[in-house]
């Protein structure tokens, strides 16, 4: 075979393999609808991510009251907008399953986060076998334990697929922030997008500010779920430890449908 001849086979490979990872997205791609006139149903599954009997152990006393904080901050912010659903998201804890998702990549390229996301969804249709609704919302919690020494990974949410993947630490003590990282991962898989810088880490004003307009602008008492972090000053952040020092801004909020553009918000509702 002659070398221009090779290089036409290789063109037409990678286009080809373009063409695939194009086809997978499409079909293992599945972005929900929402018109917020019935609850949505979020399934949370545990995993070992570390093998450990301490996180093991954790697992199986897992129960759904556990993340009770998490339903109760979307009931909580759900009435401040006027949402007409008592429970707009319905948890259930489903079994744990004995695999690991692929790894996150670390500053991926475009096509790494591509090649992630189709096999991360690869990954949830071959082990999660439970009997759902093609609309419900999976988040992996990848549970480690305390003195686990291993980086953290961060924690994904990925809207087309509806599948959040949350990295967290085995222990009664670590409830709140697990929750708080698991809700802001299930409302990327619902349309909401970051609102910190990415390099800093610092809640972009206005949208990822609790209380944008208030005076003096610092310290800010709660934070923007999407921000995710606590401005205490300039430079300085704290990451909340619990929901019940987050609420959903106005931006998420129309992100994900729970407020039209200029719409009342009950702020009275904390």
């Amino acid at each position: 075979m002659s070398r221009l001849a090779m290089m036409r086979y290789a063109r037409s490979l990678l286009i080809l393999t373009l063409l695939l990872i194009v086809l997978l997205n499409v079909w293992f791609s599945k972005v929900r609808e929402e018109g917020w006139q019935q609850p949505v149903t979020a399934w949370i599954y545990p995993i070992n991510a570390d093998g450990s009997d301490l996180t093991q152990a954790w697992i199986d006393a897992l129960t759904l009251d556990d993340f009770h904080e998490m339903e109760r901050f979307f009931n909580r912010e759900a009435r401040r907008y006027r949402l007409p659903l008592e429970r707009p998201i319905q948890l259930q804890l489903v079994g744990q399953i004995h695999a690991i998702p692929p790894d996150i990549p670390h500053e991926p390229s475009i096509l790494d986060g591509v090649i992630w996301a189709l096999s991360m969804r690869y990954w949830a249709w071959r082990y999660d076998e439970s009997e759902r609704e093609s609309d419900t919302i999976r988040i992996f919690i990848r549970f480690y334990s305390p003195d686990n020494p291993r980086p953290m990974q961060h924690s994904l949410g990925l809207q087309k697929g509806m599948i959040g993947v949350v990295n967290g630490y085995a222990g009664q003590e670590h409830l709140g922030r697990n929750q708080l990282v698991a809700a802001h991962e299930l409302l990327h898989t619902l349309g909401a997008t970051d609102k910190y810088d990415m390099d800093t880490l610092a809640p972009v004003w206005p949208d990822g500010y609790a209380d944008p307009t208030q005076y003096p602008l610092y310290p800010q008492t709660r934070a923007e779920i999407m921000s995710g972090r606590l401005q205490l000053a300039p430079g300085w952040l704290m990451l909340p430890p619990s929901l019940e020092y987050a609420m959903i801004g106005a931006a998420t909020a129309i992100e994900i449908g729970w407020l039209a553009p200029h719409g009342e918000v009950d702020n009275d509702q904390r």
